[in-house]
């Protein structure tokens, strides 16, 4: 089951479990679609693959199946991930 994780892990920007602003990738790294698109040009910092946007948790659900609190901030050195790209 997803996490669904609060924050973008770039800019902190809240992602709530509603939000159609989540991107995650395969291992859930968790971003906002204007880091996804502006910064890391759509690859993960972390893995290297692709994003693809969060599916939103039905409210109805929330109480039985609750998204993460866990907050993961770790700003992307920018310079270094977009090297990386055009080294790929």
């Amino acid at each position: 089951m997803l996490e669904i994780r609060p924050t973008c892990e770039h800019c902190n920007k809240s992602l709530p479990f509603d939000s159609s602003e989540a991107m995650i990738c395969t291992f859930e790294c968790t971003f906002c679609r204007a880091c996804v698109d502006n910064v890391l040009q759509q690859v993960c910092p972390n893995c290297g693959g692709g994003f693809e946007k969060r599916p939103i948790r039905p409210k109805n659900l929330l109480e039985k199946y609750p998204v993460s609190t866990k907050q993961v901030f770790k700003p992307v050195d920018v310079e270094a991930h977009l090297k990386r790209i055009k080294n790929s």
